[in-house]
């Protein structure tokens, strides 16, 4: 990954609500940016939203910030009693609402910046949105999941606000997530499998891990893993 900052890029806002930019970005994150502009929603997942509008409008951020072993994602661990995806790692997010706007524009962008802060305390003022990816669909909690790209260009302290709803906040540094150890196939008790990481004493793995896996595959960051390795749910380090 390349380090720097890019200094004149193409820039875009969204009206009146919050500004997607790309101007000044740090140069590792420019694959990202190109993934983001070009990927199509079937090449991110099977699972589309459905042609009669049915789901509930959400949105995460996927916040990339830089630490002391580089570039890194903010991820948070949902809390063990909740009805939906409890106990799972995952991007900060949630449903939209009604003051978060248009759900084809802004709404997005309102509401992950809004959940990010009421889960983790972060200051919105200083995450800089860069992109947006094509919305995905959560077939088990019917959630239709907007995917907004986000660089932490001030960072601020983080933690579970509510334990009610979140167990823990943490960052993962993307060496670890691309480090062919660290990968698996993560099996469901129904016999899915999909892509797993296990990082930070955690498993990640259904939505958040599928969307992580396929920014580092279009991002060219890649590298060869084992697929045919397997791992339970109940996986710990």
């Amino acid at each position: 990954m390349t380090r720097g900052t890019r200094g004149t890029r193409d820039e875009s806002t969204t009206g009146d609500g919050p500004a997607v930019t790309t101007h000044g970005l740090p140069a590792w994150l420019d694959p990202v940016v190109e993934a983001a502009r070009t990927v199509r929603p079937p090449q991110l997942s099977r699972f589309l939203p459905p042609a009669d509008g049915r789901g509930r409008q959400s949105a995460v951020l996927i916040l990339f910030g830089e630490g002391e072993r580089g570039p890194e994602l903010l991820l948070m661990e949902r809390a063990g009693s909740l009805r939906s995806h409890a106990g799972q790692p995952s991007f900060p997010g949630g449903a939209l609402d009604p003051e978060d706007g248009d759900p084809q524009t802004t709404g997005p962008l309102r509401a992950a910046l809004r959940e990010a802060e009421e889960e983790t305390g972060l200051d919105p003022a200083g995450v800089q949105l860069f992109g947006v990816l094509p919305r995905l669909y959560i077939p088990v909690s019917e959630f239709v999941v907007t995917p907004v790209l986000g660089w932490w260009r001030e960072p601020s302290p983080v933690g579970a606000v509510d334990p009610a709803e979140t167990a823990r906040v943490f960052t993962v540094p993307v060496a670890d997530l691309t480090d062919p150890a660290h990968r698996a196939m993560a099996v469901h008790p129904s016999g899915h499998q999909g892509p797993a990481f296990m990082v930070a004493s955690a498993l990640v793995w259904g939505f958040t891990a599928g969307v992580i896996d396929r920014l580092i595959h279009f991002a060219g960051w890649e590298l060869p893993w084992d697929r045919s390795r397997q791992v339970p749910l109940d996986w710990r380090s």
